[in-house]
């Protein structure tokens, strides 16, 4: 009897110790949501500004620069793609969503992919999936972390799209949604085509103060392009990471009610088997007593 109280002890205390564990990564993971989020709508009024400077060089004559998509310019040749998964585990089907998602994407394009994984999870994913990977990123681990992977991403994809490596770039996350839910999306970042390029021309500029591009045209618009990838690059991110955690939450949620369950059910099982042997004893007390009180009898 001793010794199943004590193990059901040890259970006890292992699914306490456990359940100290879940909670601490529910609360991890929540404050990481709430970062993020909070970064995405920071980009938003940097994005409008970035917008309208667009808008103002793609209103003047000066030809596009090469990334931008001339009318009739075919898509063909190779694809570069980034794909934005996680590093570590317990996001349930997280990294799958995304990375089956990318790769039926760009199976319907024409022209061979070449992929850079950010995520030891999701590159294992797009291998498994037969992808041609040019590389590897780490995923960041604070909003601070994002910069300098995007940096990284567009020094990367630069330096192939320089020497003719490919000619269209594609991005692929995971975008939250309401609750702990979010949803794969895919976004063709270059070439910028023209209806792009028209939509922002007619974009009306917010005063009466009309803008007047300063030094050359074309160094301007690709300065402003610049950052328009990077705003890019850097929303996909922080959204993949801001879905990352509301995936953890919510497993990390789903955890801690198992856990509860099995508490309830460690602790039933070990109040009866306390009972039953408190109840085993005061039968042996009340035995013994009543063979006692026999033998004391007087005899007639």
């Amino acid at each position: 009897m001793s010794d199943t109280t004590a193990s059901l002890t040890r259970k006890i205390s292992s699914a306490g110790d456990l359940q100290s564990v879940v909670r601490t990564m529910k609360a991890l993971a929540a404050s990481s949501i709430g970062q993020y989020d909070k970064s995405v709508r920071a980009l938003g009024d940097y994005y409008r500004t970035v917008e309208l400077g667009l808008g103002a060089c793609f209103r003047e004559s000066t030809p596009a620069p090469s990334v931008v998509k001339r009318k009739g310019q075919a898509d063909t040749g190779a694809i570069g793609a980034v794909v934005f998964g996680s590093d570590q585990g317990l996001v349930g089907q997280f990294n799958d969503v995304v990375a089956d998602y990318a790769v039926k994407t760009l199976a319907a394009l024409p022209g061979k992919p070449e992929v850079w994984a950010v995520g030891e999870r999701v590159h294992a994913r797009l291998a498994d999936a037969g992808l041609p990977l040019m590389g590897l990123f780490a995923v960041p681990n604070s909003v601070q972390a994002i910069t300098p992977l995007v940096g990284q991403i567009q020094i990367e994809s630069e330096a192939r799209r320089a020497k003719g490596e490919y000619a269209r770039l594609y991005i692929f996350h995971n975008r939250p949604k309401s609750g702990a839910l979010y949803e794969p999306v895919g976004q063709r970042l270059l070439p910028l085509d023209a209806p792009w390029q028209q939509g922002l021309a007619e974009v009306p500029w917010p005063t009466k103060m009309l803008p007047e591009v300063m030094c050359s045209d074309t160094v301007t618009l690709r300065a402003l392009i610049r950052e328009y990838l990077f705003i890019s690059l850097f929303r996909a991110c922080a959204e993949s990471l801001a879905s990352e955690n509301a995936s953890r939450l919510a497993a990390m949620e789903r955890a801690d009610k198992n856990i509860d369950e099995l508490l309830e059910t460690l602790h039933g099982t070990f109040h009866r088997i306390r009972q039953a042997g408190i109840d085993e004893e005061l039968f042996d007390v009340i035995s013994g007593f009543e063979a006692l009180s026999k033998k004391r009898v007087p005899m007639r």
